[in-house]
């Protein structure tokens, strides 16, 4: 049965699915609730079963599972390097063969998915490229875009694919991303930046190429993440934010320090967290908790040659794990608190990485990747716990790809291995065979699953491709994917139409809905970028000393939208027993815009704009001066 959601209307249709159909085509994880309670003898008749006994019980439940969309919120959860084998390895440690992970194996509607990727250059450019890597494949359900291994959010002709943060920010929801790793890795970088190299980390970062600002492209990772501006941000990274902007209006200053200029509410420990109660575009939270990733859950065990002949052991919680308050399931839950606020808001959009699982495998270490599984299953939980009594989210638990991990019977002879006693209170042999002795685990390139609940988590079914997921979560939020469209009507008001040379003139722009920074021009002269809240935008400058007519252009760094304003230069009446410096205010929105597609070209806060004081001096020479309006600084308590 195939399922098509690739609609442009932004409606997702109407699923009509006979249950007898979806059973032929899904696979079914129900909660251990409705097993079968045989006790704990799995070698009695029926005692290993997981349906129940009462057939009818499961149809009824896959009839209840199936919910039509809209969703107004969705929640992705993504187990970077999460096969099946890793999920079995960290259920049968934890829970035992015949048990099941709270979360990840409570989702009722399940499918497979597939994750290649594309070549970019010679004669095989935009063939499969079978075995991809974490940008490519986040890239895929972030831009429902394929691309090639190493491009965050990029075609393979590099061109920039908006993402679904971008998305569904432009549409008016709230927007989240939230990871294990620096939240400059490719998994969560694919929802904010627009980069060739997934290296390109901070302004320091030597792989940033033509995408550096200094070079005028749209930034590093850091920098596009401030220009995104998600309304909440938590994870690892802080050392990224350390480095100096080396071009635009924040140049010389470090992008910490940049952030808070620009609004945000800055948070590195598990106090300064649960102190922030609102995050919104005015005030954004960015929460950043470790210079690189988070430590793991579980102490280090590697894998040896031989190794799973050796007396099996225990996992041991890591003496360096980050406080509770800061657990994925912790942060998860403060998210969505976040970004829930209330019944008239349009709802939002949350991707959640537990990262390290491939970290882990690549440095075949067995119980690091069981840690992070079992740490992704609690933020699962989480999820869930919030959507059923929510009863309008979409939530989505899949992998990018796969990983080289497997369940052994007898210990291989070249390959690493590892030995551990699960909780059956047997062992567990796990093997690694795809690098050598301190060298990186590879990825593979299996199908993985993909499961889901709430309204629309039936395009999840059968087999898809991970750009699907894209659509999938596009369609059940019904969102606008054209977002230039989205500033079609924008307009502007300055505060006076004629003032005296020099006077202080004040604009505000609105209806920029499809933008994240305008871009401000009088004459020729660069007025420089100012961040899009919520659809508004406001200037304070100075007008020119010279007397005529001028124009003030705004232009939608994302959207293409041009707003031209006039306002006229007087010198004062001599005669006048009351001189005024500024006449009656009027709107005067005109101008033209560019439709595009939702692909359309980005842009980026100062990428080519000079230094705040050369640009003074600048805007003097042409007897304009800009007031920068400086965001004031603050920490979250």
């Amino acid at each position: 049965m195939a399922f098509n959601a690739h609609t442009s209307g932004g409606r997702r249709r109407s699923l009509i699915i006979a249950s007898a159909a979806l059973l032929a085509a899904a696979s079914i994880s129900l909660p251990a609730a409705a097993f079968a309670d045989t006790g704990d003898d799995l070698s009695v008749n029926g005692g290993a079963t997981r349906n129940s006994t009462d057939n009818d019980t499961k149809a009824q439940a896959l009839r209840d599972s199936i919910v039509d969309g809209p969703a107004k919120n969705v929640i992705l959860l993504i187990g970077d390097g999460m096969g099946d084998s890793e999920i079995t390895i960290a259920r049968d440690y934890a829970y035992g063969a015949a048990g099941s992970l709270p979360g990840i194996d409570a989702l009722p509607l399940t499918g497979q998915y597939t994750t290649y990727s594309l070549f970019k250059d010679g004669d095989i450019k935009g063939k499969p490229d079978y075995v991809p890597d974490s940008a490519a494949t986040g890239s895929a359900w972030a831009t429902g875009t394929k691309t090639y291994d190493n491009a965050i959010s990029v075609d393979i002709n590099g061109a920039p694919q908006n993402t679904l943060i971008e998305i569904a920010k432009a549409n008016g929801l709230k927007t989240g991303n939230v990871s294990t790793a620096e939240i400059q890795d490719a998994t969560p970088a694919v929802q904010i930046a627009h980069v060739d190299a997934r290296s390109c980390y901070g302004p320091d970062s030597a792989t940033c190429g033509d995408d550096a600002l200094v070079n005028g492209g749209l930034g590093s990772i850091s920098e596009q993440l401030l220009d995104t501006r998600a309304d909440v941000t938590l994870g690892g990274g802080s050392a990224s934010f350390e480095q100096t902007a080396k071009a635009g209006q924040w140049n010389g200053e470090t992008l910490f320090a940049q952030a808070e200029d620009r609004g945000y509410q800055l948070a590195d420990d598990a106090a300064s967290l649960a102190a922030v109660t609102k995050a919104d575009q005015t005030e954004p939270l960015l929460g950043l908790f470790t210079p690189g990733n988070f430590p793991t859950r579980y102490a280090p065990t590697p894998a040896t040659v031989g190794g799973a002949d050796a007396a099996p052991v225990t996992c041991q919680p890591n003496p360096e794990r980050l406080d509770t308050g800061l657990s994925l399931e912790s942060l998860t839950d403060k998210a969505i608190g976040l970004l829930n606020t209330g019944d008239d808001d349009k709802g939002f959009f949350l991707q959640v990485e537990g990262a390290s699982i491939d970290k882990q495998d690549h440095a075949a270490n067995a119980c690091g990747q069981i840690g992070e599984t079992l740490d992704l299953d609690e933020a699962v939980r989480a999820a869930l716990d919030f959507a059923e009594a929510d009863g309008n989210t979409l939530v989505i638990v899949t992998a990018d790809h796969a990983h080289s991990s497997q369940i052994v019977d007898s210990t291989p002879p070249t390959s690493l291995s590892a030995a551990l006693t699960t909780v059956d209170g047997t062992t567990l042999k796990v093997s690694y065979g795809t690098a050598a002795l301190g060298g990186s685990q590879q990825h593979t390139g299996t199908q993985l699953r993909i499961a889901a609940y709430g309204p629309g988590a039936a395009q999840v079914v059968g087999l898809t491709d991970q750009s699907d997921n894209f659509f999938t979560m596009a369609n059940a939020l019904e969102l606008n994917r054209d977002t230039a469209s989205l500033s079609s009507g924008a307009k502007a008001t300055l505060s006076a139409t004629t003032v005296e040379p020099g006077a202080e003139l004040d604009l505000a722009a609105s209806g920029f809905n499809g933008d994240r920074q305008l871009g401000s021009e009088v004459g020729s002269t660069d007025l420089g970028s100012q961040d899009v809240i919520d659809g508004t935008a406001g200037y304070t400058f100075t007008a020119p000393t010279e007397p005529g007519s001028y124009s003030l252009t705004l232009t939608g760094r994302q959207s293409g939208k041009v707003v031209t304003v006039a306002f006229a230069v007087a010198a004062a009446d001599p005669s006048s027993p009351a001189p005024t410096t500024t006449a009656p205010a009027a709107i005067v929105g005109s101008g033209s815009g560019s439709g595009g597609s939702g692909a359309s070209a980005l842009g980026s806060t100062g990428a080519v704009v000079a230094p705040i004081a050369v640009l003074g001096g600048l805007l003097l020479a042409a007897g304009a001066v800009l007031v920068l309006q400086r965001r004031r600084r603050h920490h979250a308590a």
